[in-house]
């Protein structure tokens, strides 16, 4: 009887562990042993762009870390909310249209919050989450399409440099900096721009009920007191407002407030040697407040 009664008792030590293992097996996630609501903040900081210039001709993605910090963010149980922390003048159209639609893609509660910057792509970015929030005094808006570069032909004829223009295809050389602009060139691009700014306008218009349209598609950047009156914004605040907007939305009110980070490795910021170039939307007073700088916003290539 007493060896039984040892056999029974193992048994059900056994059994204990078995399914004591089995429910901490179940509760696991990729976020933590235990399951906990959270809201993920992903921050969205200076110029845009897929790719983005660093000392001795070095590229790194700049913008591919957002696109995880989103992908992590949508595929995370544990992830109820997601607030996007924006202090960016726009930058790249795709690099602006990547992370934008990324956005609208989860199918979780999501707030922008626009800290002193949110204007052009950055602000397309803020468009496509569910509600905006700033403070009175932000910059947003800005809402057009730039594509400029410098032109030197003037200064190489001065010290009697010519310029020898050999290529197939009538507009190979569209856009380079040592030959004037034809009119039917200018005409060509305009209409590129035109194109671009259209679809920028439009997709922000999907997603928000805008007041003066022609006043906001001018490229005119806005305070946000003023943003407000134009239906760019949904209310006044910070962070905290944001965190506490999240919690109501998703209907978390014990959330654990977590920030998604990547950082770049050393493959990364080797993998690239080629400059960039592409169609900027515009990056306006928010990027010459923040970092003048002199760059060539497109160049094309085979």
């Amino acid at each position: 009887m007493g060896l039984k009664r040892w056999h029974v008792i193992l048994l059900a030590v056994a059994l204990i562990w078995l399914l004591t293992f089995s429910i901490t097996q179940i509760a696991k996630s990729k976020d933590g042993l235990l399951p906990q609501d959270e809201i993920a903040i992903i921050n969205i900081e200076g110029e845009l762009s897929t790719l983005q210039q660093y000392p001795f001709g070095l590229q790194a993605h700049s913008t591919q870390a957002i696109l995880e910090n989103l992908k992590e963010a949508k595929e995370s149980n544990n992830i109820k909310a997601v607030i996007l922390v924006i202090n960016s003048p726009g930058g790249t159209v795709i690099a602006s249209k990547e992370i934008a639609e990324a956005v609208e893609t989860l199918d979780k509660p999501i707030i922008a919050v626009i800290r002193e910057i949110g204007t052009s792509g950055a602000y397309w970015v803020a468009a496509s989450a569910d509600k905006i929030i700033a403070d009175e005094l932000s910059i947003t808006g800005s809402i057009g399409v730039t594509s400029s570069y410098l032109e030197f032909s003037g200064l190489m004829e001065k010290y009697g440099v010519s310029y020898e223009q050999l290529s197939v295809g009538k507009y190979k050389e569209l856009g380079s900096p040592f030959k004037p602009l034809t009119e039917e060139e200018r005409s060509l691009l305009d209409k590129k721009i035109t194109t671009i700014h259209n679809i920028f306008l439009n997709r922000i218009q999907e997603k928000r009920e805008l007041k003066d349209i022609e006043r906001i598609k001018t490229g005119e950047f806005f305070l946000g007191i003023e943003a407000f009156d134009l239906g760019l914004i949904d209310q006044f605040g910070n962070l905290q407002t944001a965190i506490e907007e999240a919690k109501k939305l998703a209907n978390i009110p014990d959330a654990k407030i977590r920030t998604l980070e990547r950082k770049q490795d050393l493959f990364n910021l080797l993998s690239q040697f080629s400059s960039e170039a592409s169609y900027n939307i515009g990056r306006g007073i928010g990027a010459e407040l923040k970092q003048p700088s002199i760059k060539t916003s497109y160049k094309f290539s085979a």
